[in-house]
């Protein structure tokens, strides 16, 4: 599949989304929505840290929507658009309607466009083949307009809203003598231009005739039906086709099945829907839109037309870091500063990855390229990554051209880049109202060397004593998360800007010997204190697994 102009390509980073990822799907976004090619939305696919927060109110800039799982969903799948019928429209209506429009379901609706029930073919045949009871009109509480509509009919006297509501439906083929003897009140009558019938059926007080063959009603009948509350209908058709059509009258609220309904939503998962669909003999399933009204009709078959949602990854490209169901995507474009990961794609894909201390930078580059001016709520964002991934230039990651382009993009935005990363990093190490679980994910990663996996989280502040309060707050936790995630191992970088070191903090079998050994430190005091090390990417991570192979 390739790019559509009218389908979303998401733009979005990892799952525990840091600064610079949030902010550089955004600026992506709109520099491809700039570059006129499509339809790009920034996404996000965890929740938001204090740090980014400060970062989007700061220019404000709305946060992303969440997108937590990207398989295809029903809204991925071209929905049969078929219109809801009201309740009270004939069975000669909906009959005519699934005709015209291929259909073998009807969604019954009300006027709030809730679904009411369904109606199906199968459901129309049963009610002309299977119904003999000549009081069914009147147990439907049909309307005299849909007897009108459906015997092509003219209404001569009464009103066409009045509902029939009791009596039988009979046709007058005998002498009026006979008639007497099995004519109710309340009965609805089919007879043909005999006066004698006429007068009989009106007599016996019938709540209508139907007069066929377009014959002429006098004004005597029509005086007297009046008289006695009796309602005419006169019909064109013969009297052995009225009364072949009548039942056909009946609104398809009668018939309609209302309970147990198997319906979907436009947010539900295709994989969870193709399992259901399995154990039932409908051919139709009613959707509903994101507010809970009826939106379309699906059918197995337009599962097989499902649409892969697009993609464009940033700030990452391994599997244990992407969206859950990436498998299921279609990867368009990666754009990264990480070492190349375990994610694999079915073709090829745009795939720009530098040795830079931020995607952000990257992003700054391919504005400069494509010459597309940069605004200052864009400037600000990308400004924010670069002092946040490089730790205001004290990051061993952070190049010369990530401090060149920070200072470029401070001064379009139109803030001292020390002083503002200050209040930044202030914003974000305020953890106090968070719980230990909030700020382990705040910046968690997992990583994997042959059939070993271990996850390393990460906490930047600019002061000792509130690491010290953090790390009170994550020792117990540590466990716990062990277990959740079923790795070997778990690190926790306790790490100080302005000191430019990081206390390491373990779980698991191990994790401190590995601590050790990587670092070539002895276990004197019982904390793991790394000197110079404020990068997870690039100091941490590669001499872990470097003897993570040795072992």
């Amino acid at each position: 599949m390739s790019e559509n102009a009218d389908y979303p390509v998401n733009v979005i980073g990892h799952i525990n989304p840091d600064t610079d990822s949030i902010c550089s799907a955004i600026a992506y976004a709109y520099l491809k929505r700039k570059l006129g090619k499509g339809n790009y939305i920034a996404k996000r696919a965890g929740q938001i840290n204090s740090e980014t927060r400060f970062v989007l109110k700061k220019f404000q800039v709305p946060d992303p929507e969440y997108m937590g799982d990207v398989r295809a969903q029903v809204s991925d799948i071209d929905v049969g658009m078929v219109k809801g019928v009201k309740e009270g429209i004939s069975l000669k209506n909906a009959w005519e309607l699934m005709r015209t429009d291929g259909l073998q379901t009807l969604p019954v609706i009300n006027e709030e466009n809730e679904l009411k029930g369904l109606i199906t073919i199968e459901d129309i045949a049963k009610s002309y083949m299977e119904v003999y009871d000549s009081e069914i009109l009147a147990k439907a509480n049909t309307p005299f307009s849909n007897v009108i509509e459906t015997l092509s009919g003219e209404m001569i006297r009464g009103q066409a809203e009045e509902r029939i509501t009791s009596g039988k439906c009979l046709i007058a083929a005998a002498n009026p003598d006979l008639m007497e003897s099995y004519i109710d009140p309340g009965d609805l009558v089919i007879l043909g231009n005999r006066y004698e019938s006429q007068l009989c059926a009106i007599e016996m007080d019938a709540k209508c005739i139907i007069v066929c063959d377009g014959a002429r009603v006098s004004y005597t009948i029509s005086k007297l039906a009046e008289e006695k509350g009796c309602s005419i209908i006169k019909t064109p058709y013969d009297t052995f086709t009225a009364s072949r059509l009548i039942n056909q009258s009946i609104p398809i609220g009668f018939f309609m099945r209302r309970e147990g309904l198997v319906t979907f939503g436009l947010g539900e998962y295709l994989d969870d829907i193709r399992k259901i669909m399995a154990t039932k003999r409908y051919r139709d399933f009613p959707v509903f839109d994101w507010n809970g009204k009826y939106y379309g009709m699906i059918s197995r078959r337009r599962l097989l037309g499902a649409r892969k949602k697009q993609l464009i990854l940033v700030d990452h490209n391994e599997t244990t870091q992407a969206v859950d169901g990436i498998q299921e995507a279609e990867i368009l474009e990666i754009i990264d500063h990480h070492r190349i990961g375990s994610l694999e794609t079915l073709q090829p894909v745009f795939f720009r990855n530098q040795p830079l201390g931020c995607t952000a930078t990257i992003i700054y580059q391919m504005y400069k390229e494509h010459q597309v001016e940069v605004t200052e709520k864009i400037a600000g964002l990308l400004c924010s990554a670069i002092l946040s991934d490089t730790l205001i230039f004290r990051s061993p990651t952070c190049t010369q051209t990530d401090k060149e382009v920070a200072e470029e993009l401070a001064k379009i935005a139109g803030i001292d880049a020390e002083e503002y990363a200050k209040e930044m990093f202030s914003a974000g190490s305020n953890l106090s109202a968070k719980s230990a679980e909030e700020i382990f994910y705040q910046d968690f990663k997992k990583f994997a060397v042959g059939e070993t996996t271990f996850g390393v989280g990460q906490i930047n502040s600019m002061t000792e004593k509130e690491l010290e309060a953090i790390k009170d707050r994550l020792l117990p936790y540590m466990e716990k998360a062990l277990n959740d995630h079923g790795v070997d191992m778990i690190f926790f970088m306790l790490t100080n800007i302005m000191q430019t070191e990081t206390e390491l903090i373990c779980a698991g079998n191990g994790a401190v010997d590995l601590a050790l050994k990587a670092f070539h430190l002895k276990n004197e005091t019982g904390r793991v204190i790394l000197k110079g090390v404020v990068s997870r990417k690039k100091q941490l991570i590669p001499p872990m697994m470097q003897a993570l192979q040795e072992n």
